[in-house]
């Protein structure tokens, strides 16, 4: 079998490469902010054009265009600048940290960046993103109960989710019996120099942690001691074959690897060509992340938060799940996508059980954040 190109792929590894994308009757020429509403967005008047950038093919798409983004356009009178430009949080965040150093606009009213990276944390601590503004965002109230108060932004006040994953073990039942647990995964001799984990300490971490009995949400250095040692035993003995990013979905679909660790969404897509292959929380406990939308300095506040509005309303935000095939979170898309797709619906890998979402969790921010664990954890994986 070929390699799979899946939508996670192309979100984490395509060339950023800066494809842009825009609503039709959009023209280059008249990008910018209306002169009431530039920069800070303390004025309630909508800007001309929303300039939006986010990760490949993580938005409702057809022949013509971004249905959505066509009637956000509609609705508002807003044209959609929509940037396809983030390839993976830290080379992005390289690309705009010396302008907002500066002080100076990245010309970007909304950006997309995930939280089990040092990333969003980051900017808000350094003062680089603007307030939310919450009066233009009624539709906050449909966020999943599970997303309003993670610890890096307790109150939502600077971002709002875009979608979530969760991260867990992959195997293919043609090659090795069902694997549920990270014990079985690491000390399997059957599964010996057949496994991946994955290269992001907040991928990898989460799941080895809870497996130990420890809680990934707060970190300690014995806990962070216990998690490496068990991951480097693994790696000494032959166990773990490599650390990847989501090359290992191409390794899985041909049979290389027999489980890995693994994202839910990529699992979704591999699944339509291979019924062999499954995804599963860890018994002990998975992992989360959620790629956020956050207003970067020098962004139209009010514009921003007026889109971030409509993708909560259910109706918009089921037409976008129903392409993306990750874990939506608005609550109400659910139930429209009940009677429009409902096997997008009733797919607990795009809609988790209440059950899977209690056990699955965030990695520490400020573990993410503590240049001792993150200089050992580059250590082991390019050992």
């Amino acid at each position: 079998m070929t390699d799979v190109l899946t939508r996670q792929e192309l979100l984490r590894r395509a060339a950023a490469g800066g494809a842009l994308f825009t609503v039709p009757g959009f023209l280059a020429a008249c990008g910018g902010s209306s002169s009431k509403s530039a920069s800070s967005g303390t004025s309630h008047t909508l800007a001309k054009t929303l300039r939006f950038s986010n990760w490949t093919l993580y938005i409702d798409v057809n022949k013509k265009g971004h249905p959505s983004l066509v009637q956000f356009q509609k609705k508002t009178g807003v044209h959609v600048q929509y940037t396809e430009d983030i390839n993976d949080n830290a080379t992005y965040f390289g690309k705009i940290q010396g302008p907002l150093s500066r002080g100076q606009s990245i010309d970007r009213d909304i950006i997309v960046m995930t939280d089990n990276s040092r990333y969003p944390s980051l900017l808000i601590k350094k003062g680089w993103v603007e307030k939310l503004d919450k009066s233009a965002i009624p539709n906050i109230k449909n966020l999943q109960p599970t997303l309003q108060h993670p610890s890096w932004d307790p109150n939502r006040d600077y971002s709002l989710p875009w979608q979530s994953g969760l991260t867990g073990i992959a195997y293919n039942d043609k090659l090795t019996d069902p694997i549920l647990t990270v014990p079985d995964l690491l000390e399997n001799p059957k599964l010996k120099g057949k496994i991946t984990l994955l290269e992001g300490v907040g991928d990898t971490m989460p799941l080895i942690m809870a497996a130990n009995g420890d809680d990934p949400t707060k970190v300690t250095d014995a806990s962070w001691d216990r998690g490496i040692k068990r991951v480097k035993k693994a790696v000494d003995s032959g166990q773990i074959r490599q650390f990847t990013g989501n090359d290992y979905s191409g390794l899985l679909a041909k049979g290389d690897l027999k489980a890995c660790f693994a994202w839910s969404g990529d699992v979704v897509q591999l699944e339509a060509d291979n019924k062999h292959l499954h995804w599963n929380l860890p018994t002990d406990g998975g992992g989360i992340w959620t790629d956020n939308m956050l207003i970067p300095n020098g962004g139209n506040v009010y514009t921003a938060s007026v889109y971030m509005n409509f993708a909560y309303d259910p109706k918009i935000a089921a037409e976008i799940e129903d392409y993306v095939n990750y874990i939506c979170p608005v609550v109400g898309a659910k139930d429209v996508l009940l009677k429009q797709d409902p096997s997008i619906a009733k797919n607990t890998l795009i809609f988790p059980t209440a059950k899977m979402l209690d056990n699955a969790h965030n990695f520490d921010a400020a573990a993410l954040n503590n240049e001792k664990y993150i200089t050992a954890w580059q250590n082991l994986i390019s050992g």
